[in-house]
């Protein structure tokens, strides 16, 4: 697991392509070469989603710190109150979990690696790795602990398991001292990690 956390986040570009990314590229040739998708149309779909990142899930966070009504609405259907945003999730239902001072949550996709691509943009290799889908359902407070998170005995550790058709997002708590900022200012305190459930959000920076 530590291995995996420490070398940096991209996918094993340097490997031999897997079954799965040899198929993708054959059917990709096959609907260019059949005229029913431009490669064109192909690039800039895919340009679209590399352009997607943490930084829309850190605006829906930093939102539901500043607006309690729109906190209520995100945890009742995250789907429907990431719309109001602007940011379209797709079919998928999207389930957003908040940490409190007594429950901690972390995700995680056991049989493979369901990750809302549509909020925080590419998954990190540590996330599709074997040993953190394996180990965070059977011990987390373990695996939070190799990230450097330490949660208390006295808070309860809640994994949730994506699938194919929902996605969980972790709503952090916010750091102190932030009263009065903006949605900007919060928003860059908010990591892919603590929207994951690795992490909590940033603390200020001292003045």
């Amino acid at each position: 697991m530590s291995d995996d956390h420490d070398h940096p986040h991209h996918p094993e570009h340097h490997l031999p392509s897997t079954y799965h990314e040899k198929l993708t590229a054959a059917v990709i040739e096959l609907l260019a070469e059949k005229n029913l998708l431009s490669t064109a149309k192909i690039t800039e779909a895919i340009e679209v989603m590399d352009a997607r990142g943490p930084s829309l899930g850190a605006k829906v966070v930093a939102r539901a710190w500043t607006d309690p009504e729109f906190k209520r609405r995100l945890l009742a259907d995250g789907s429907r109150a990431c719309a109001e945003l602007g940011i379209d999730v797709g079919t998928l239902k999207l389930v957003v979990v908040e940490n409190t001072p007594h429950a901690h949550n972390v995700i995680v996709c056991t049989l493979c690696s369901c990750y809302p691509k549509m909020l925080l943009g590419i998954p990190p290799a540590w996330y599709k790795s074997k040993a953190y889908r394996s180990r965070t359902a059977r011990e987390p407070r373990s695996v939070l602990h190799e990230f450097g998170l330490q949660v208390g005995d006295d808070v309860a550790v809640r994994v949730h398991d994506s699938t194919a058709d929902m996605r969980y997002l972790v709503l952090p708590m916010r750091p102190g001292g932030t009263e009065g900022w903006s949605e900007a200012e919060l928003a860059e305190l908010v990591t892919r990690d603590s929207m994951i459930g690795v992490a909590q959000a940033n603390e200020p920076a001292a003045v």
